[in-house]
């Protein structure tokens, strides 16, 4: 069994290396994700897979963790909430990009597809 920041780790490191197989295989079957770069909620393995494979055709794809705000909270049973801020990077009309975005996950670490639940969202101006 893989402890929770173990399994952030590998999801940042399958985002990089643009596998996403091994990154699927890190959701629960009926797993939501609320994705940064979609308006849309994603709750079937189909779903899940078309947007990281659209989002993997980003030129230089990459994500870091701002590791100063990540937050792990061991709920009860397993169960495990993680929350923080990670940048994306990749190239726009030939410009590399970085994208500001929060995010949260909702692990079950007793299961082999640990991911529950997943909310990113990009990061908006402050009033």
């Amino acid at each position: 069994m893989k402890e929770a920041k173990q399994i952030f780790n590998d999801w940042i490191e399958y985002v990089n290396n643009s596998d996403v197989e091994s990154l699927l295989n890190l959701y629960d079957r009926n797993a939501i994700l609320i994705p940064t770069f979609s308006n849309n909620i994603l709750n079937t393995p189909n779903k899940l897979r078309e947007y990281f494979e659209n989002l993997g055709t980003r030129d230089n794809l990459s994500i870091t963790e701002d590791k100063e705000n990540l937050i792990i909270q061991d709920l009860e049973n397993r169960i495990f909430s993680l929350s923080g801020i990670y940048y994306w990077h990749f190239k726009v009309d030939a410009v590399m990009q970085k994208f500001e975005a929060r995010f949260s996950y909702l692990f079950d670490i007793s299961k082999a597809n640990p991911i529950l639940h997943h909310h990113s969202s990009l990061m908006s101006g402050k009033l």
